[in-house]
């Protein structure tokens, strides 16, 4: 049976405060469930909606993740700061990617670390 989770990929380059990150994965966590396909959103429901929050190096590594998610048709958001407070208004801040099966996540985010 397929496990299902999301991944939030963040732009570790910018070295957020914890509550902007916390906001910014939010809205990419949200910003994917719309964009996902019914059955996937409800098996990852069902597996307690797992997510993981991995650091990209920088803005390049963020848009890298993005287009894989893409061409594997695998939902993907990239999320782009309104710039209200600490960052300039459309840097990218983090990709969302998923819900989706986790093989197929995987193959796009293997190599990243978690933030910590």
């Amino acid at each position: 049976m397929k496990k299902f989770k999301q991944v939030i990929v963040v732009n570790e380059l910018l070295k957020l405060p914890r509550g902007k990150l916390a906001a910014q994965v939010a809205h990419a966590s949200v910003a994917c469930l719309l964009v996902a396909g019914r059955d996937d959103i409800q098996a990852w429901l069902n597996d307690g909606m797992p997510k993981v929050v991995l650091a990209g190096s920088d803005e390049a590594d963020v848009i890298s993740c993005y287009e894989k998610a893409r061409a594997n048709n695998v939902p993907a958001e990239l999320i782009r700061d309104a710039g209200r407070t600490v960052i300039a208004s459309g840097t990218i801040t983090c990709v969302g990617i998923g819900p989706a099966a986790e093989e197929d996540i995987d193959k796009i985010t293997a190599e990243l670390k978690l933030v910590k």
